[in-house]
């Protein structure tokens, strides 16, 4: 029997999508849409005074779980944090679950979304089973992998809300252990590093270590770890990096580690990776005066965005006489064997460090249009997520520019969270243009939202 959401009373989310339907016909013609949210993880800042926005409040909850069939009811605008928190108790979770607690399903789904259990389960969408969709010409439409609306079903990953916006999602879970007992394994070169998760992918473990859990960092061209975790029903200790200590520099100092299943879903979320560094939060006297409710990745990228809309950076670095900075937010997907020559490239030619890994492949033996990774093959994911200084004479665009250049050179794919510099034909020869048309003629006719390109690229 699913468990129902306490907050939801029979036909409150019908009554939600109605109203959603009606505010959606009565936004001003021509107007942008934009959702009016509290967070957000994207990495495309612009100016949103003369948009559109629509209240989707009302879908930020997980509807329902059902044990027995293992399967939840999402509200599309449900935070990963929510989601695990109701089906944590019923030691399920979802198949894959994105690093970041503010990351909501439904952007995880159209948006892409990884962590470190995608080399065995891919990508959130892949456990999707069920999509209800406002489409861009005001339908409310339910979207399976066999119904009449299968196109949108398999098109919606990677459309970025330019083709409608989830309502709810069912999805799968899977079962869980209370722990997760991890081990660091050190490499000296990018190779042996990317030959290792290769052997991971085809035998499942590493030196005897289930890979229930598979990511990576690489601090230096030759210092290298993969992280391997396998679920554990005892922990001889427990390690908590919501306090002074800080996870990634855990990596380098210890072996082995034992984390509670809820704490390693959000190691990276208190420090946000390592990108709390410029707010002086990983100092040890900051640290204990900062308020352990704000080490949350949210409450730093809300700083980013002052920082951005205020010039704050910008104008510091000017005054020093220092060269400007270029953002360089990204995350990648290369070919595990062609990971070494990526990880060469970014050393040389960016200098950023250090650099996540996370290896994926995708669960089923279908590609999906609109990032089309190729099943059955095991890819690399390379985030990195800071600035560089620019070169003399460089401009905005320098360091960006070299990255979408290697990652085609090297048959990669590019996530579209952040900034973009695809010429319009070559953007679209990328993400299936073709097919991405054709689910705008379908679903968007008039062109009510953003096209994929002006959305992703141009930033409007």
């Amino acid at each position: 029997m699913p468990v129902v959401d306490a907050r939801t009373t029979p036909g409150a989310h019908e009554t939600a999508v109605a109203r959603l339907r009606e505010a959606y016909a009565a936004l001003p013609p021509g107007a942008p849409v934009r959702l009016a949210k509290h967070t957000s993880n994207l990495f495309r800042f612009r100016d949103t005074t003369a948009t559109a926005e629509l209240d989707v409040s009302a879908f930020g909850h997980v509807l329902s779980v059902d044990p027995v069939a293992r399967t939840a009811r999402v509200g599309g605008m449900t935070t990963y944090e929510d989601l695990c928190d109701a089906t944590l108790p019923h030691q399920l979770m979802p198949l894959v679950v994105p690093q970041l607690k503010t990351i909501t399903l439904g952007g995880a789904v159209t948006g892409l979304g990884i962590e470190s259990t995608s080399l065995r389960n891919g990508m959130p969408h892949e456990s999707v089973t069920e999509m209800e969709i406002l489409t861009g010409d005001g339908r409310v439409v339910v979207a399976t992998d066999a119904n009449e609306h299968a196109d949108l079903f398999r098109g919606f990953p990677n459309s970025y809300g330019t083709l409608g916006y989830s309502l709810s999602l069912t999805i799968e879970l899977e079962p869980v252990r209370p722990y997760v007992h991890l081990r660091h394994f050190a490499f000296g070169s990018a190779e042996a590093c990317m030959e290792a998760v290769s052997q991971i992918a085809a035998e499942g473990s590493y030196g005897g270590h289930k890979a229930d859990f598979l990511d990576g960092t690489a601090f230096a061209p030759d210092e290298l770890y993969l992280t391997v975790g396998a679920y554990s029903d005892v922990a001889p200790w427990r390690s908590d990096y919501t306090g002074q200590q800080i996870y990634y520099q855990s990596i380098r100092r210890d072996k082995e580690d034992f984390l509670a299943i809820r704490d390693y879903l959000w190691r990276w979320d208190t420090d946000w990776f390592w990108c709390s560094r410029p707010f002086g939060v990983q100092k040890p006297l900051v640290r204990r005066l900062w308020p352990r409710r704000y080490r949350r990745s949210d409450v730093y990228r809300k700083l980013v965005a002052m920082d951005r809309r205020y010039g704050l950076t910008s104008t510091l670095t000017q005054r020093r006489h220092l060269p400007p900075r270029e953002a360089v937010i990204q995350d990648v997907e290369i070919p595990v064997e062609r990971g070494a020559e990526f990880l060469r490239f970014f050393a040389a030619d960016v200098g950023m460090s250090p650099v996540w890994m996370c290896p994926l492949r995708l669960r089923g033996d279908r590609a999906w249009p609109l990032y089309p990774l190729r099943p059955g093959e095991v890819y690399v994911n390379f985030g990195f997520w800071g600035t560089v200084p620019l070169p003399a004479g460089g401009t905005d665009g320098h360091y960006n520019r070299l990255v979408e250049d290697e990652v085609g050179r090297l048959t990669g794919h590019k996530s579209l969270y952040s900034t973009s510099f695809y010429a319009e034909d070559e953007f679209y020869k990328l993400y299936n243009g073709e097919a991405y048309h054709a689910l705008k003629r379908a679903y968007d006719g008039e062109g009510r939202l953003l096209g994929l390109y002006e959305k992703c690229v141009t930033g409007r």
